[in-house]
C-alpha cells in the first residue's frame, strides 16, 4: 500500500501557516472524497504515537500529517482540557517542556503545584490557561537529539482539529485518543451542564461520525480506539459508546491512577477476564511485556499469550528508532524490533515514534495469499504460452 503523494503539500501550507492560532481545517470537514481506500486490517496496526514526532514536534498538525503521509493506519493523541473546558491534544499535563511557555513573561504567575497522581508537580499546567491562551504559545521537540528546525513553528491543536486532520486525509485514517490524566482534569476543569471530561471526550467523538463495534461497518467508515490508563474512565464510557477501548498498562512499579491497583492485580487472568467486557485490548509498555536488564532483552513473560487467550489485542508502547531506545539485541537496526515484536511475541499493532520506517518494513514483509495465487496463475499462462510457441 503506498502512501498518497497528494497529501504531501498540505505539510509545506502548514509550514507557512503554522504561527497562526486560528484552525488549519473547516471545523466540520468540508473535504469531499466520493471514495477512500480503506482501513487495512490484514496486518498489525502502525499507530502513530503523538504523530510522526520521531520528525516533527509532537501533537501538531504538521506531525499527524507527516504520519498520514507515510502510511500509519492510526494517529494517537492525548487529550486534555483547557482552563475553559475546550479539548485540546497535548501529552503533558504540564507546558514545560514541549512548548516555549518560559519565554512568555506574562504567564510567569500561572506555576502551580499540583498532585499527579501522588506526586506533587510544579510547572504551568494546561488546566490554569484558556484555548486562546494556550493558542499563542509554540510547540517544541521534546528530546534535543531529534530534529529542532521545527521548534516554534506550530500551535496546541484541539480534539477537533484532530479528528478534521484524519477526517481530510486522502484515505480513511483512524484515530486513537487517549482519555489522559481524568482525575486530575475532572478536580480542576468545570463544565457548566455538570459533565465531566469523560462526557466531553464522547460528545466530540459522536459530534463527528465516530460511532460502532469493532469492525463493524460504522467502524470501519471512520475508525477509533478510545485509550486511557484509568479502568473507571473506561468502564464509564462504555456506557455512552460502543467504540473499541484499549486498557492501557504502564511500568510494574507504578498503580493505576484512579483505582491504586497494582501492575500483577490489572495483568492477571483475573483481572483481564473482568475488563474484556469493557475494551478489546491492552496496550502495555513494552519493557513489562519482555522484561530488559542491562539494556538486553530478557525471557518473554506470557501476557501477550493470557491476553489472547481473553480475545484481546496486544499494542505496546513505544517503539523509537534511535540507539538509544533500542535494546542491544536488535544490532542498532529498528527493523529487527518490528521483526521480533511481530514474529516472535506476536503483537497486533505498535505505537511508534516512526510512522514511515513501520510501514517501510510491513510493506517489504507483508504476504498476501491471493498475490502469491495470482502470480502462481500468471506463471502458469506464462508457461502455456511458452509451450504453445515451442510445439509451433
Amino acid at each position: 500500500m503506498a502512501a498518497s503523494h497528494c497529501f504531501t503539500p498540505f505539510v509545506f501550507v502548514l509550514l507557512l501557516v503554522g504561527c497562526s492560532g486560528r484552525p488549519l481545517y473547516p471545523l466540520p470537514s468540508k473535504v469531499a472524497n466520493a471514495y477512500r481506500q480503506p482501513l487495512q486490517t490484514s496486518r498489525p496496526y502502525n499507530i502513530a504515537h503523538r504523530g510522526s514526532n520521531g520528525e516533527i514536534p509532537e501533537e501538531t498538525a504538521a506531525a499527524y500529517m507527516r504520519a498520514i503521509e507515510e502510511g500509519t493506519d492510526f494517529i494517537e493523541t492525548d487529550i486534555l482540557s483547557s482552563k475553559d473546558g475546550v479539548l485540546i491534544c497535548f501529552h503533558d499535563v504540564t507546558l514545560d517542556d514541549t512548548t516555549d511557555i518560559a519565554q512568555h513573561k506574562e504567564f510567569a504567575d500561572r506555576k502551580r503545584t499540583y498532585d499527579v497522581q501522588g506526586v506533587n508537580t510544579t510547572g504551568f499546567f494546561t488546566v490554569d490557561f484558556t484555548l486562546q491562551e494556550l493558542k499563542t504559545l509554540r510547540v517544541k521537540q521534546r528530546y534535543a537529539f531529534r530534529d529542532q528546525q521545527y521548534n516554534g513553528k506550530f500551535p496546541i491543536i484541539t480534539f477537533e482539529e484532530f479528528i478534521s486532520i484524519a477526517l481530510d486525509a486522502p484515505r480513511v485514517v483512524g484515530i486513537y485518543p487517549e482519555i489522559k490524566n481524568p482525575v486530575l482534569i475532572n478536580q480542576h476543569v468545570k463544565w457548566s451542564d455538570g459533565k465531566r471530561f469523560e462526557d466531553k471526550f464522547v460528545e466530540t467523538l459522536k459530534k463527528y461520525g465516530y460511532k460502532g463495534s469493532y469492525m463493524s461497518k460504522d467502524w470501519l467508515k471512520k475508525p477509533a480506539f478510545i485509550q486511557s490508563f484509568a479502568p473507571t474512565s473506561l468502564v464509564y464510557v462504555s456506557n455512552l459508546t460502543d467504540l473499541p477501548k484499549i486498557f492501557l498498562i504502564d511500568d510494574i512499579s507504578i498503580p493505576t491512577q484512579d483505582t491504586n491497583q497494582s501492575y500483577w492485580e490489572i495483568t492477571s487472568d483475573s483481572y483481564l477476564s473482568y475488563i474484556k467486557d469493557y475494551v478489546v485490548g491492552i496496550g502495555p509498555w513494552k519493557d513489562t511485556i519482555v522484561p530488559v536488564v542491562n539494556n538486553y532483552l530478557q525471557t518473554p513473560t506470557d501476557l501477550v499469550s493470557r491476553a489472547h487467550a481473553h480475545n484481546l489485542q496486544v499494542h505496546p508502547y513505544t517503539y523509537r528508532n534511535e540507539n538509544s531506545f533500542l535494546h542491544f539485541d536488535f544490532h542498532e537496526d529498528p527493523y529487527q524490533e518490528y521483526e521480533y515484536w511481530f514474529k516472535e511475541i506476536g503483537v497486533d499493532g505498535l505505537f511508534t515514534d516512526f510512522t514511515g520506517s513501520l510501514h517501510k518494513y510491513q510493506e517489504w514483509t507483508s504476504f498476501n495469499q491471493s498475490d502469491n495465487n495470482n502470480a502462481s496463475k500468471l506463471l502458469h499462462q506464462i508457461a502455456l504460452l511458452v509451450s504453445s510457441y515451442t510445439k509451433a
